[in-house]
């Protein structure tokens, strides 16, 4: 069906979205995002241009009263997905946080980095949908309403995705602890 004249006239009068402008001002949290998504590092700057293609292609659609962090969330999540679909036997490796100032305990050191590579371990385990939800709520600090407009699902799925993602999280990580 065609749009209404009312339709056509303000799709008229709203701006552009200007992609390199987009690009410049959320393409490192795009990479971070993608990251935290799963995405191996060899495929990050692929996975992030593929990002601003799929926003210039849909740039008509983008509606400025909503969070452009959402709306990128959105479009990462997808891809991510479909990347891990298309991958075959791909496994992930997540690059490790930059090395911090040793302290002298070597110790502390080494329990240090054995728990963040559990925990990343853990986390690339989750589904990956459960696992986009963990990652904008706890990582991102993203609120559930926003979660739920950039995945387009409704807040219960936001909620029970939550829950379930924490509960798995913590099951695995009491069995590699133990």
């Amino acid at each position: 069906m065609g749009r209404t004249l009312a339709e056509d006239m303000t799709a008229s009068r709203a701006p552009e979205l200007d992609v390199g402008a987009a690009y410049a001002a959320h393409g490192e949290h795009v990479w971070r995002s993608l990251h935290r998504l799963g995405v191996a590092a060899a495929d990050l700057a692929d996975l992030t241009q593929e990002v601003f293609v799929v926003v210039h292609r849909r740039r008509a659609d983008y509606d400025p009263s909503r969070s452009m962090r959402g709306w990128l969330w959105g479009i990462c999540v997808g891809l991510a997905r479909n990347h891990r679909k298309r991958a075959f036997h791909h496994a992930e490796q997540l690059v490790d946080a930059p090395d911090r100032a040793v302290s002298g305990d070597a110790e502390g050191e080494l329990d240090t980095r054995r728990r963040a590579a559990l925990g990343r371990r853990v986390l690339a385990e989750l589904d990956p949908e459960r696992r986009a939800v963990f990652v904008m709520f706890e990582v991102e600090g993203m609120s559930g309403r926003a979660i739920a407009e950039a995945l387009e699902v409704p807040i219960g799925t936001v909620h029970s995705r939550l829950h379930a993602a924490r509960a798995e999280l913590a099951a695995a990580l009491g069995q590699e602890e133990a």
